[in-house]
């Protein structure tokens, strides 16, 4: 999954306008106008269509925690680069406070069994032995299922 995708798919989920958008980066401390946001959305077939950096996408997903649950005390964390897909997992589960059954049973509902201990090894440090990659498929399918609970029609 590209960053623009998992963009995309964040603001169809929790039905977020561009100034919805522009408000979450500005949570975060960073400054985005109307028309990166804009192009950030697009389609990748779109000539016109920019990708959004490992690092705007992690400043992001920090204001949409700061938005969903309150800033921390302390200095803004800093923005990761690389940002993994275990890493976007892990701020989706932060924002949106989900405990270990409540995201087992997102992946359940997206047709992805997974026991407790496969979950807890996309949460590890990555040199822990028991460390497991999250794959794009898997993300996918999480966002899918977040579509399937939050997505009001």
């Amino acid at each position: 999954m590209t960053n623009n995708d998992i963009f995309r798919r964040i603001r169809y989920v929790f039905d977020l306008d561009d100034s919805a958008m522009i408000a979450l980066f500005k949570l975060a401390e960073y400054e985005v106008d109307r028309a990166q946001v804009s192009d950030w959305l697009k389609k990748e077939d779109d000539p016109l269509a920019i990708d959004i950096s490992d690092r705007e996408l992690a400043i992001f997903l920090n204001g949409f925690i700061i938005e969903k649950r309150g800033k921390r005390e302390g200095p803004m964390p800093e923005p990761e680069d690389p940002l993994s897909n275990n890493m976007i997992l892990r701020k989706l589960k932060i924002a949106l406070d989900l405990k270990t059954e409540d995201m087992l049973e997102l992946f359940s509902s997206a047709g992805k069994k997974l026991s407790k201990h496969e979950l807890s090894a996309f949460f590890r440090k990555p040199d822990h032995k028991s460390y497991r990659l999250c794959m794009d498929q898997y993300l996918r399918n999480f966002l899918s299922a977040l579509q399937t609970k939050y997505k009001v029609e």
